[in-house]
């Protein structure tokens, strides 16, 4: 029994011995690194982020889009401008005719009716206008940001990352180091690829 944990712990100790000395001799291949521009040199495959604000406002795609969406936000203050000034006048046509005995009590209750229905459809419209525009600037952010997404994803071999995260102000990255900022390097390769894309 004893001559039996006696070679236990003889074989315990060799195995133990060679893992050490397994672990400490065997060629630990370095990893790849990658140099950034500010020329610090991190792991390839590591974490990088791209600062979204500085890349939305630099983004062709973001001026173009823009561009549609201010149309179409003037050319609703137009009509709401054009139906304002009709119910105007009729609010002040009534309002002359009610001060100067005009029309009889009947027809000031139907006209001032008329009024109220023409106000709250202008109130509506403001409120539909509004809505829309609203509705329209969430869809092109969605837009722009889907295609930044996509680019990444099929110029990863570029980059060469697992993950790239999106910073702007309020979001959920407080802190980043300014090494891994490859802002400038994706907002080129993005306007380099609108602008062939916008050529076809």
């Amino acid at each position: 029994m004893k001559k039996l944990s006696v070679i236990l712990f003889v074989a315990l100790f060799l195995a133990v011995a060679a893992l050490f000395v397994l672990h400490f001799t065997s060629n630990k291949s370095k990893p790849a690194t990658f140099i950034t521009e500010a020329g610090i040199e991190i792991p390839e495959q590591a974490i990088a982020y791209v600062n979204i604000d500085t890349i939305i406002f630099n983004f062709d795609m973001f001026f173009d889009r823009r561009e549609d969406l201010l149309g179409k936000q003037k050319k609703a203050e137009t009509e709401l401008t054009t139906r304002g000034t009709r119910y105007e006048r009729a609010a002040k046509d009534f309002q002359e005719k009610v001060n100067k005995g005009l029309v009889t009590r009947a027809t000031a209750a139907e006209m001032e009716q008329a009024l109220l229905q023409q106000q709250q459809e202008l109130l509506n419209l403001r409120d539909r206008l509004q809505s829309d525009l609203y509705e329209e600037e969430q869809v092109m952010n969605r837009q722009i940001l889907e295609y930044i997404t996509k680019y990444l994803e099929a110029n990863r071999s570029d980059y060469n990352y697992q993950y790239i995260f999106g910073k702007s102000f309020g979001s959920v990255v407080l802190y980043s180091n300014e090494a891994l900022d490859i802002t400038r390097r994706v907002l080129d390769g993005l306007n380099r690829q609108y602008k062939t894309e916008k050529k076809k």
